[in-house]
């Protein structure tokens, strides 16, 4: 393999019956980074049926090109066609870098690429850059540069591990949603769109979709919310949320909660701020009754301000927190909600 003959930073941008998942935005932000340190182009990667439209999109986010691949094959996502589409962009335009979102797509279909292009892969990414590998100078060893450092916990979040591919190229990392910042959009953005269709011939291995059911949900996404307030374990019950919700409400923010409550049964999945939850940024985040493990702390730590309240104060998420509250939830809640209520009556 010719390392020399692979350039750029290219980004898989997802998208489910024609709408950009932010997931792509979140990729080309940080792929902006990574392509400046190496002096090189974004590149997205578009794959649908009539998605042509949405280059635009992408060009408001940062990407310098567009590569769209485009087929009726590919209306709705199925594993083959797309790992098709996607291995043959990369056999044809060569990227030194290739990023897909940690989604429920992207985790089917980034090893899927990896295994048919013969590259690595690092799993659910939470820190990308652009350094010398080995990091620390082994002796007999070379240390090579510019190499792309992926970051991700491991052994359940216990320990954080950096990974390098420096023999095969491109480097490929799928990235967690909600870690990477999006660039401010710019409008009128135009990026250089360039077709490109491998070709596509149904097969034994092609699924065939029967029907698709969606979802309905009337959970709001956290990964939106600009306040938070997430409660941990030591809410003592589902019925103790009623305090975290008055809050909440009286915010105009979200509840959100630690592994811990759901798998006790207090709220559903969506609302999961955590290394096996989701990854949040908000303006405000009240940790209420949360211990502060670090899986929670990777999903939360970016928040702009972190209000902490425990009752024990030596748990690790004071270590964190902007603020520190010790006591009783139970007493300190009401009475924080009162005094907004009576702050926001008197506006």
């Amino acid at each position: 393999m010719n390392l020399a003959e692979y350039k750029g930073v290219y980004v898989f941008a997802q998208q489910v019956d024609n709408v950009i998942n932010s997931i792509a935005f979140e990729l080309i932000g940080k792929g902006k980074d990574l392509a400046e340190a190496l002096g090189t182009e974004v590149t997205a990667v578009l794959v649908g049926s009539d998605v042509k439209g949405l280059a635009d999109e992408l060009a408001a986010y940062g990407a310098d090109k567009v590569i769209v691949v485009d087929d009726p094959e590919l209306k709705e996502y199925r594993t083959e066609p797309y790992a098709h589409a996607l291995s043959s962009v990369i056999e044809k335009f060569k990227p030194e870098i290739f990023l897909v979102g940690a989604t429920a797509i992207g985790r089917d279909l980034g090893p899927r690429v990896s295994a048919r292009i013969h590259t690595g892969l690092t799993a659910d990414c939470t820190q990308l850059e652009i350094g010398d590998f080995p990091i620390n100078p082994v002796p007999g060893k070379e240390q090579k540069p510019n190499q792309l450092l992926m970051t991700r916990p491991a052994f359940g979040g216990n320990t954080i591990a950096t990974i390098a591919c420096p023999d095969f190229r491109p480097q490929m990392a799928t990235v967690r949603p909600g870690v990477m910042q999006k660039r401010e959009k710019v409008e009128g953005a135009k990026a250089e769109v360039i077709e490109f269709n491998p070709g596509f011939t149904p097969d034994h291995k092609y699924v065939e979709i029967m029907e698709v059911v969606k979802a309905v949900s009337d959970v709001v996404d956290i990964m939106d919310a600009k306040i938070l307030v997430s409660g941990g374990r030591g809410v003592g019950s589902a019925e103790n949320f009623k305090l975290l919700e008055d809050l909440a409400e009286v915010l105009g923010g979200q509840v959100s909660c630690s592994r811990a409550v759901v798998d006790a049964g207090w709220k559903v999945k969506d609302l999961q701020v955590g290394q096996t939850g989701k990854t949040v940024r908000p303006n405000l985040y009240f940790a209420v009754g949360i211990s502060g493990a670090i899986q929670h702390l990777a999903g939360m730590e970016e928040s702009d301000i972190i209000i902490a309240i425990n009752k024990d104060e030596t748990a690790p998420i004071f270590d964190v927190a902007d603020y520190g509250i010790v006591g009783d939830l139970n007493k300190i809640l009401p009475a924080l909600t009162e005094k907004l209520k009576a702050e926001k009556a008197a506006k």
